[in-house]
């Protein structure tokens, strides 16, 4: 990948049978402990931009703008204040604005996130499913992300929304955080990052 064009990674936590949530939208399952969070604030704070689905945006934004209220762990507070001030893009059909300096894509996701990446912002995709079967269908999402959390949750959101055709990966790293949870870090094999969109 040229050094001057931007990327999106996508970042997001799995439970053990691959799902991003439970069976009832639960997500109280990942185990954030001290190695993981300093991993994750190192990861976000490399980023120039969040980007999120509806969802994910809603339940963000339900929470960071206020996180003092609700927690008083070091790494929470810390990302609360890297969230508020992050530029944000969220992808959705029905939402017409967002706060928190947030800019709405209501069509043409896959051009308008080329064109970002084109500029040289490296995005950094949270959770959602949808919109990251809709991004690697379309050979955005350079680097995977994926934590896969020590928990079995028996049904809910797959980490990816029912992708139409096979891709291929290869792993660039694996790792454990706190002796619990391990990172799969994998970037599209070199055929399919040629092929990528916009590229």
């Amino acid at each position: 990948m040229d050094q001057n064009t931007g990327k999106i990674t996508h970042f997001v936590h799995q439970s053990l049978d691959g799902f991003i949530e439970g069976p009832n939208g639960e997500f109280d399952w990942p185990a954030m402990g001290s190695e993981l969070s300093e991993y994750a604030h190192s990861l976000t704070t490399s980023a120039d931009v969040f980007l999120y689905g509806r969802l994910v945006w809603e339940l963000m934004a339900g929470y960071w703008p206020r996180a003092e209220e609700f927690s008083t762990d070091e790494y929470d507070l810390a990302f609360a204040r890297v969230w508020r001030e992050a530029p944000k893009v969220v992808v959705s059909t029905t939402l017409t604005s967002a706060d928190w300096n947030t800019r709405v894509i209501n069509e043409n996701a896959a051009e308008e996130l080329a064109e970002l990446k084109r500029g040289g912002a490296h995005l950094l995709l949270f959770g959602g499913s949808a919109l990251a079967a809709h991004l690697t269908e379309r050979g955005l999402i350079d680097e995977y992300q994926i934590f896969v959390h020590p928990v079995v949750l028996g049904g809910g959101k797959p980490v990816f929304g029912s992708p139409q055709q096979r891709f291929g990966l290869d792993l660039v790293e694996a790792r454990v955080f706190d002796g619990q949870v391990t990172l799969l870090r994998h970037r599209p094999t070199r055929a399919a990052a040629g092929a990528s969109y916009g590229s």
